[in-house]
């Protein structure tokens, strides 16, 4: 029988929600228990792949081809259950399948309204696809308060008065702030926020406190006392050395003694040991690299979510600490560029990306990397940067470019308009709708024998998660390897090149797919662990 918490979150956005919910799950599955996690976000979009970057962050982008919250990726990351399709709903997607049923006619003339149809759409969503799940962790997005909310807020207030107390537990994260010219934490915040929760009839059964500073038991009594709460469900949520150290610090608080307590469940000790190992590995490394990440949304970090926390993954299994440079790819262009700015770097990373902008300063960073022996990983826009590069300064196609940008002599990467998923072939056209149109989800690639990656990845064949809507263009391979670039990873039917390598160099590897969506502190994606390797070699030798 599975268990629901919904964990909301109240007086600011950003406190930390998805990391809550990921915390507490592995925390269950120390005990022995196995979870799920689930989004409900708030937004009218149908899913966040037409969004920019700096407007939402990472899209997260699951086996099955889900464009999702970055929140899923911390789920992925804290407790290792591969996220699906079914595990992140938009109002966008919710209200496009309701009126796609309304055309049809499967209402039978009824008036379709927020309620029933809406929530009981969201709650036919929560409650499917469970298997054996002992817990389904499901945070709603937003803020308490936020009028785009109130449709998930209600649905899971009917779910609880179905469910009944012993399945269903509402967790609220909200601010205790530090105000510093009184010199004091204040609760009203806090207060208010379970107030506002209250009045759309949901019932704060424990409470995550967010806090700069500790918080007195004088400040959670009386926080427990004006929020009808026992004093032990209200948990401190205090700043951490590290994100991987949060489940420690919920376990110490008592937030998952206080979860199986209200379900009447038993409490088994959990086994924290491999946390404590990250943990140790993290805050007591044995050197320090730095890698330079040339990318174009650098000045909003969450852009690129998962790859700085692949590359922190790298540095647990070399037990070193990841310095990471981002720099704006734009620095590079120009008539006198930039280079002094990776002058420190022990490696070179150009990131995935859309848009022309900064692309002629990415292709500059690859040649730099490749010119002067600096380690480069190029993933998905860098791996087709990288071939461009060497079609232009190798090959000697000094028009070589991409259609992505518009009409070009020589498209060494072009439009992907057809490609193979399973027994099925999908096709896509220039004028087709930009939502759920590229290559997404889990595909298979076949290694070249002897090549570095096949070394790296101890395997003849992988599968990896692709995002992307061009490809290297195949009828370049042939002149692309006699210049030294190796096609070492192919589709199954040798049509989509997905990984180039160059035998000679120190450590030049360039992937179509996005590796760092499969990367977790206790099990680090083998490419991040081999590309730190090998700056850490590279920082050996400056």
């Amino acid at each position: 029988m599975t268990r629901f918490i919904f964990i909301t979150g109240g007086v600011v956005s950003s406190l930390g929600k998805g990391l809550a919910s990921a915390a507490l799950g592995a925390v269950l599955q120390a005990r022995g228990y196995k979870v799920r996690l689930r989004k409900l976000d708030p937004y009218l979009n149908v899913d966040p792949g037409t969004m920019s970057p700096y407007q939402h962050g990472e899209c997260y982008v699951t086996d099955d081809g889900a464009e999702t919250d970055l929140d899923l990726g911390h789920y992925e990351r804290f407790t290792g259950v591969p996220s699906r399709q079914s595990d992140n709903i938009t109002t966008g997607r919710i209200y496009s399948n309701i009126l796609a049923k309304e055309r049809r006619g499967d209402y039978l003339g009824a008036t379709v309204q927020v309620i029933p149809h809406v929530t009981d759409a969201i709650k036919e969503f929560v409650t499917s696809d469970l298997g054996d799940t002992d817990f389904l962790l499901c945070e709603v997005g937003g803020t308490v308060g936020d009028i785009e909310s109130l449709p998930f807020l209600e649905a899971i207030r009917q779910l609880g008065n179905e469910l009944g107390r012993e399945r269903a537990c509402f967790v609220h994260l909200t601010l205790v702030p530090w105000i510093a010219s009184a010199g004091e934490l204040k609760t009203k915040p806090t207060q208010h926020s379970v107030q506002e929760l209250q009045s759309v009839g949901i019932r704060c059964d424990i409470l995550l406190c967010r806090s700069e500073q500790e918080i007195p038991a004088s400040a959670r009594k009386k926080i427990a006392l004006f929020c009808n709460l026992r004093e032990e469900a209200v948990i401190p949520a205090l700043n951490a050395r590290t994100i991987y150290e949060v489940p420690i610090a919920y376990h110490r608080e008592g937030f998952d003694r206080e979860v199986l307590r209200h379900f009447g469940l038993p409490q088994p000790e959990p086994d924290l040991a491999r946390w404590s190992h990250i943990v140790k590995r993290i805050t007591e490394p044995e050197g320090e690299v730095e890698i330079a990440i040339v990318g174009k949304y650098t000045n909003l970090l969450d852009a690129y979510k998962s790859l700085a926390e692949a590359l922190a993954h790298g540095g647990i299994a070399n037990n070193v600490r990841v310095k990471l440079n981002w720099i704006e790819s734009e620095l590079f262009e120009g008539i006198e560029p930039a280079f002094g700015a990776l002058d420190g770097a022990h490696a070179i990373l150009v990131p995935g990306g859309f848009g022309e902008r900064g692309a002629e300063g990415k292709i500059r960073a690859v040649r730099y990397a490749r010119e002067k022996k600096v380690p480069y990983f190029g993933i998905c826009f860098g791996m087709q940067m990288a071939c461009i590069e060497a079609a232009r300064n190798l090959v000697g196609l000094q028009r070589a470019n991409t259609t992505e940008f518009g009409p070009t002599p020589e498209p060494v990467v072009g439009l992907l308009t057809e490609w193979v998923r399973g027994n099925t072939l999908e096709r896509r056209g220039a004028g087709d709708n930009m939502g759920g149109t590229m290559r997404l989800g889990a595909y298979d690639c076949e290694l070249a024998a002897g090549s570095k990656v096949a070394e790296i990845y101890g395997a003849a064949r992988i599968k990896e998660r692709h995002r992307h809507r061009y490809e290297v263009n195949v009828n370049y391979k042939t002149q692309l390897e006699r210049a030294g670039l190796r096609f070492s990873g192919m589709s199954p039917d040798g049509q989509l090149p997905e990984i180039v390598e160059i035998p000679d160099h120190p450590w030049f590897v360039g992937v179509q797919f996005h590796p760092e969506l499969k990367s977790k502190p206790f099990d680090p994606h083998p490419l991040f662990a081999s590309f730190v390797k090998a700056a850490l070699v590279q920082s050996r030798l400056v």
